[in-house]
């Protein structure tokens, strides 16, 4: 695939995920983080730090491009010259590793420590993990840059961990050499301690120092598997003592000397701008500092209220009078695009795939569907924030970030700042599932401008931008709304002849960064993701991109929220039509050309009971099995239909991920995907709009899963020695799916519109 390197000049931080990286070589990879002649693409270079007073650390970054837009490289120094620490062992043998992620739920502050206490021997019990910032040294060490997405964290950095924790090993060793004037090769290490001849110990705490002052070695052994005594064990969360207890900060809670808090209104219709304002009444209340107009998203205007804190500015917000200006902008409508949607998709649009579609016309059976996908929401627990702290040319930012080193570039360019004086404290964040992941930094660039503007009439103290609930449900960005359109020709043994198929939706990355290399022949490749396989037939995709002023952006799992639902629902369908067992089916057509797929579903079913239990009177099996970001799912379900309603009871999942480094995180997130994929099913998941307004607004009209709709939810591993892979998505698009399988079963009805409309 082409690419115009020369679009991304300015982009130092470029958001890369999966899908895109599937469609680029190492040399365009390299091309974008600037690196060349280094494996993955990525050159790396190893620093010792002095950290403080018998301390020690270590680090390792990639340079390039990425590095040249640095955003904490202190003056005088360049990017490259930076060293940027790791992991830190402190005298009382305490391990503290940074990561080069945001944590928001996922487990990596817990499963990247544990992939380098691995390598180090270090004792678990003295284990702990901090946020990375907006440096050089945390990007993502393929990519090239900052990011937290694409289900990467460990299958990216499973390696930098391992060869972090085996340097921080060797020096260790090879202080403790000296030492005892004994060659390093007779000496080993063990939970947090160098062991020499006769059994003699020294801590690494004790050793920190000495260590310190040690060559760092460029190259290293790593463990052979079969030595692990972390990596794959069962470990609890770093951060659940905190979490359980009420006591972990997030974004949200940050609390800085004289701080002050800002809400904005924003327009009611995306891009709108301010027509009139009363302000009086606003002014009036207690605790209001300064009433702002501030720039927002997508070339719109907001009025920001400036408080003491939440409530005086939400109260000033309420009572503004404003009239707003949205004549210059799109006002679309929700049913009026499905008009518009289901016209376009009876149409050839951009291709995607190529195939021979003349055995469709003479095919013995034939099914014809369409199906219909809303907007949604990503709705995360943790309502957005940002807060900014000005210092004359410098400035700090707070706030749970998916990708800080974009927001860095972002900010300095709304501050007017120079990037290496922006300082970034990524926080834990309470959810995000992609919307803390914005090529237009949205909510960070509209922290910043509250900010200058505050500054500008007078304001010195930091403030944090707060957005409600409300806020982003109607003013935020989300899943595009989809419409599918298949025609299936196959003959009486169930083999597909011809798949002729249509996708409608808005393009995620055109007018991003991203659309140079992330568009090809008109063709998002986030939307097409999931389509046609594993199975192996004659498919002609077509794609149709319409532009609709409603902001939109990768949701969890990205294309395969709507392509798995497509695929696994009609295999079944053609299956039933056939008489042919699902199972078996999907079998069949995967040949051998899938067996991580064949291994998961074979899994799911052996653990399930499918075919061998008796179900309960009224329920009825679902299966569906897909693969996104390169770790595949498969779903054995039980549900039934009560009065027109769907049940979903048990859930037995097949994963294949390859090599697990926590089994406990592996499940949390299948079961958390499992329920996030059961919300896309719920009546009221749905955002609608109307003359341009988003009806909705929290979770009264906007529906999630309750606890009542939790199913009893299994997880079941296949062992594989192989490298790692990501599992924050993938257990997410088979859900819906093998519910949708398991309700056709009961009514002879395949569901083809999400939410589930049964009657």
């Amino acid at each position: 695939m082409h690419f115009d390197a020369q679009a991304l000049q300015g982009q130092a931080h470029v958001f890369m995920p999966k899908h895109l990286l599937g469609l680029m070589g190492k040399a365009q990879v390299a091309t974008i983080s600037g690196a060349s002649d280094a494996q993955d693409g990525v050159a790396r270079r190893t620093f010792l730090k002095v950290a403080a007073a018998s301390g020690f650390a270590l680090g390792a970054y990639p340079m390039g491009a990425m590095a040249q837009g640095a955003a904490a490289a202190p003056a005088g120094l360049k990017p490259f010259e930076q060293p940027s620490a790791f992991v830190r062992i402190d005298a009382d043998g305490t391990v503290t590793v940074t990561i080069n992620r945001l944590d928001f739920g996922q487990g990596v502050q817990t499963g990247l420590p544990m992939i380098l206490a691995e390598e180090l021997d270090a004792d678990w019990s003295k284990v702990r993990s901090v946020h990375g910032d907006a440096s050089a040294a945390y990007a993502d060490p393929k990519m090239g840059m900052h990011l937290t997405g694409g289900s990467n964290s460990i299958k990216n950095s499973y390696t930098q961990y391992r060869e972090l924790g085996a340097r921080t090993r060797a020096m260790l060793v090879s202080a403790a050499a000296a030492q005892w004037g004994v060659d390093a090769s007779a000496l080993r290490t063990s939970n947090g301690f160098v062991v020499g001849p006769g059994g003699k110990k020294l801590g690494y705490g004790a050793l920190a120092e000495a260590a310190m002052k040690q060559p760092v070695p460029e190259k290293v052994t790593l463990k052979d598997p079969r030595q692990f005594r972390l990596i794959g064990k069962p470990k609890g969360r770093l951060d659940a003592k905190a979490k359980s207890s009420g006591q972990q900060d997030y974004g949200i809670d940050v609390r800085l000397p004289g701080m002050l808090t800002a809400v904005v209104a924003r327009p009611p219709v995306f891009g709108a701008k301010v027509k009139s304002l009363d302000d009086s009444a606003a002014k009036a209340i207690n605790g209001v500092k300064a009433v702002l107009r501030v720039p927002t998203d997508r070339g719109g205007e907001g009025v920001a209220i400036v408080a003491d804190g939440y409530w005086p500015a939400k109260l000033g917000r309420d009572a503004l009078k404003v009239e707003w200006d949205t004549s210059a902008v799109g006002k679309p409508d929700t049913t009026a695009l499905l008009a518009q949607y289901r016209e376009l998709a009876a149409q050839p649009g951009n291709v995607a795939l190529q195939a021979d579609m003349a055995p469709l016309a003479g095919a013995a059976h034939k099914i014809s569907a369409e199906f219909v996908f809303p907007y949604l929401a990503h709705a995360p627990m943790e309502p957005l924030n940002c807060t900014v702290k000005l210092d004359g040319d410098k400035a700090e930012l707070w706030m749970g970030t998916q990708m800080p080193g974009l927001d860095a570039m972002a900010a300095a360019k709304t501050l007017g700042l120079q990037p290496q004086y922006i300082k970034v404290h990524t926080q834990m964040a309470g959810g995000g599932f992609g919307r803390r992941a914005i090529p237009s930094s949205d909510y960070v660039v509209e922290a910043c401008g509250v900010a200058k503007a505050a500054r500008t009439a007078g304001i010195t103290a930091p403030v944090r931008t707060l957005w409600s609930r409300e806020d982003d449900i109607k003013g935020g960005y989300y899943r595009p709304m989809h419409v599918h359109r298949a025609e299936i020709g196959f003959d009486a043994k169930g083999r597909i002849l011809a798949w002729d198929h249509t996708i409608v939706g808005q393009s995620i990355a055109k007018g991003s960064p991203f659309e140079a290399f992330m568009v090809k022949n008109g063709v998002d490749a986030t939307a097409v993701e999931g389509m046609k396989e594993p199975y192996d037939v004659p498919m002609r995709l077509s794609v149709h991109h319409p532009d609709v002023n409603v902001p939109v952006l990768w949701w969890r799992s990205v294309g395969s929220t709507h392509t798995a639902y497509v695929m696994e629902t009609l295999i079944d369908e053609v299956a039933r039509a056939s008489k042919l067992d699902p199972v078996a089916y999907r079998m069949q057509l995967m040949g051998d050309k899938h067996p991580r797929h064949k291994a998961a579903l074979q899994l799911a079913v052996a653990q399930s009971g499918y075919g061998k239990k008796k179900l309960a009177e009224g329920r009825a099996w679902g299966v569906a099995v897909h693969e996104s970001f390169e770790s595949v799912v498969a779903y054995v379900v039980e549900a039934s239909v009560k009065d027109g309603t769907p049940r979903l009871h048990r859930v037995t999942a097949g994963v294949h991920c390859n090599l697990v480094v926590n089994p406990k995180s592996v499940e949390a997130q299948v079961e958390g995907s499992a329920l996030m994929g059961l919300s896309m099913c719920l009546p009221g998941a749905a955002i609608t709009l109307k003359d341009g307004v988003v009806e909705q607004s929290n979770f009264g009209d906007y529906a999630v899963p309750r606890i009542t709709d939790m199913p009893q939810v299994t997880v079941h591993i296949v062992p594989s020695a192989d490298p790692p892979k990501g599992m924050g998505e993938p257990g997410l698009p088979p859900l819906a799916p093998a519910f949708a399988n398991a309700i056709a079963q009961i009514t002879g009805k395949t569901p083809r519109e999400l939410p589930f409309k049964l009657a």
